[in-house]
């Protein structure tokens, strides 16, 4: 197949490349040259900017495009309308924080978030679901009936730049005492990128249109798994600390951001951790097991420098204090 990848040197893209050249495809790369951009120089590149420079994309034809990189209604309509003469599909990653209310389970007919101001581009926490719920709408119009939606939860792994993962098994691997929020028993769900790039590769070969949640594994896995496997596979004396969730939020410690993964366990959140798998098992997604995950992201991590600045996760000196304190209001908090 002739493939366009829409983004393709970052993260999920490099994977998509690597999985569609294992599977012999030819790959077209449309990017802004910004991001190691020396990065598979047996493709073709075409450099330009998605906001008001796709003029290198107007020339070609494509068995299928696969946007990484759009964010922004405006922009993904634009790509989206360019190329719906000179390609037969279009798949789009989106996201599923699209969903408008995390209450519950969502499955792929559970309403999205909206904006009263749908001209809004600012992309916020409160605008990041619905921008990309307006983007979708912007692929189908232009698609109608040839369009891939498919909306992964945290995507893991090798090469992930935001470290949301990564910070817990490269802090139990350093060993010591790691704090933890809550008990560890809810759920999390991840899906490593090579996972989610292989299935999308297969679903575009199989000319899948649809929206699809993407996210795993197909079990329930409590936060106590994936920190013990952590340290289970780094070989780590570390000791877990499960300190209450009300203790951490009385203190502003940020759920996701400071403490990753972690969403409070209330009525409010139930459903974001618990979205239905069910399409996306059904047309095949598999998963690696979690140690591999974790083996894999602490060789990849191993090769940044030794100050690389984490973007996600307590910093030394706040984990610390944190502890200090919740050993001084219960000195038999509990450790593993």
């Amino acid at each position: 197949m002739r493939l366009l990848i829409l983004g393709g040197t970052v993260f999920l893209g490099r994977h998509l490349v690597l999985a569609a050249q294992a599977r012999g495809h030819e790959i077209t790369l449309f990017t802004r040259g910004r991001h190691n951009p020396d990065l598979f120089p047996d493709v073709e590149h075409r450099r330009g900017d998605r906001d008001g420079n796709l003029g290198a994309l107007e020339a070609g034809s494509w068995d299928a495009v696969i946007d990484t990189s759009g964010y922004v209604p405006r922009v993904v309509g634009d790509s989206a309308r360019l190329l719906a003469s000179r390609a037969d599909l279009y798949a789009f990653i989106s996201t599923i924080s699209v969903y408008a209310d995390n209450r519950a389970p969502a499955n792929e007919e559970s309403p999205v978030g909206t904006l009263e101001d749908e001209t809004v581009e600012e992309i916020t926490g409160e605008t990041y679901g619905p921008l990309k719920a307006l983007s979708e709408a912007a692929v189908e119009a232009a698609f109608p009936d040839r369009a891939l939606i498919i909306r992964p939860g945290l995507i893991v792994g090798p090469d992930d730049p935001t470290d949301r993962f990564t910070y817990w098994p490269r802090h139990l691997a350093r060993g010591g005492e790691v704090l933890a929020p809550g008990t560890g028993e809810p759920p999390v769900q991840i899906i490593d990128v090579r996972d989610l790039a292989e299935w999308t590769i297969r679903m575009v070969e199989e000319g899948r249109t649809g929206v699809y949640n993407a996210t795993g594994p197909e079990r329930t896995l409590p936060l106590r798994e994936v920190l013990e496997t952590s340290r289970a596979v780094a070989g780590s004396d570390a000791s877990i600390t499960w300190v209450p969730e009300d203790f951490l939020l009385e203190r502003g410690v940020e759920p996701w951001s400071e403490l990753p993964l972690w969403v409070p366990d209330t009525e409010e959140h139930y459903g974001f951790h618990r979205t239905n798998i069910d399409r996306a098992l059904d047309a095949g997604l598999t998963f690696r097991p979690l140690e591999d995950t974790i083996r894999d992201t602490l060789t990849w991590d191993a090769t940044r420098p030794p100050d690389h600045d984490m973007r996600a996760g307590l910093t030394p000196d706040r984990e610390t204090e944190l502890l200090r304190e919740w050993h001084e209001t219960s000195p038999a908090g509990h450790s593993q």
